[in-house]
């Protein structure tokens, strides 16, 4: 017999629902072993200098602005 997700008063069981997806998320692979991946410092610079670049751009069209 298939399990009802419907309660008695036909209303739905939201507690089923997140209990089928929390299986489904939690579900980690038994054949190896999960490791962090490393953090890489190459994004990490690129936003630093798009951030001094940015800067730099709106410095520029302040002073072009204000002259």
């Amino acid at each position: 017999m298939a399990h009802n997700p419907q309660g008695p008063q036909n209303t739905p069981d939201p507690a089923g629902s997140t209990q089928m997806f929390r299986a489904f998320v939690d579900e980690s692979p038994q054949g190896r072993a999960q490791q962090p991946a490393a953090a890489p410092a190459g994004p990490r610079i690129g936003l630093i200098i798009g951030v001094v670049i940015a800067i730099a751009v709106v410095a520029g069209v302040a002073w072009l602005a204000l002259k």
